[in-house]
């Protein structure tokens, strides 16, 4: 099938990349199969994560299809746009059509992209992890892929002003070695690993991350265990728990 609306953006975004120069550091493509399914489980710090989560796989020449909630979809400009992409929205009324259509992408041997911790980290950590990710690809008999992203928190995410013009921005995309269905392994166990895949994954891109808090009004990008400012993971739920209530 042609791709007539994600070959345009992929190509506009990269040109967007270059005007800004960003300096994208893509390691670990090679665990991404070239043919057949496979579920990417990325981290979560940034709005624009789907987008460099997307281009970590395009070495292995894969177009994700990620899930996105529904209210995305609903979005006049990005609706279209996700649709034409074949992204699979996600109605939180109607959770189980989006997991069987994911599952059924799955077994047609397409990429899916996940976001387990659900919503983005205000720590910059690794938060609890939903299941969903290891039992679609449990049930579709395909590799997890754990994926770590780290420098889009600088242009954009939550509780900030977004700044998408920022030039000279490290971006680092790092994936990891996938993990093998087994039915011996449950959902949950399966989860506790991939949520320990995926902070080993963050912890080495922010520990070679080239760039470094240009002042003490620049440290909020940083984990506090590294000594930034931002929340802690216990200060983050607080943060979480606020807003939902």
């Amino acid at each position: 099938m042609a791709e007539l609306v994600y070959s345009p953006v992929v190509f506009t975004c990269k040109a967007m990349f270059r005007i800004l120069d960003l300096k994208l550091d893509v390691r670990g493509s090679e665990h991404i199969p070239r043919r057949g399914g496979a579920v990417i489980a990325c981290t979560h710090q940034s709005y624009l994560d789907f987008i460099f989560c997307g281009l970590g796989a395009l070495p292995s020449k894969r177009l994700v299809r990620f899930m996105a909630k529904q209210e995305v979809f609903a979005n006049r400009v990005a609706g279209p746009l996700l649709r034409g992409m074949r992204h699979i929205p996600v109605d939180r009324a109607a959770g189980r059509d989006s997991y069987d259509e994911a599952v059924r992408r799955l077994r047609g041997g397409e990429v899916v992209g996940v976001f387990p911790e659900a919503t983005i980290s205000r720590s910059f950590t690794v938060k609890d992890l939903k299941s969903g990710a290891a039992r679609m690809a449990a049930d579709a008999g395909v590799p997890l892929i754990p994926m770590a992203v780290w420098g889009p928190q600088r242009l954009w995410t939550k509780g900030r002003p977004k700044n998408l013009t920022q030039r000279h921005v490290p971006v680092a995309i790092l994936a990891g070695e996938p993990i093998t269905p087994d039915a011996r392994i449950s959902p949950t166990e399966a989860t506790t690993q991939l949520r320990s895949r995926m902070q080993d994954l963050l912890d080495t891109v922010q520990a070679r991350y080239p760039a470094t808090p240009q002042g003490d009004d620049d440290t909020w990008w940083l984990p506090a265990h590294l000594g930034g400012t931002a929340p802690t993971p216990d200060e983050a739920a607080a943060l979480d728990r606020d807003r939902a209530e």
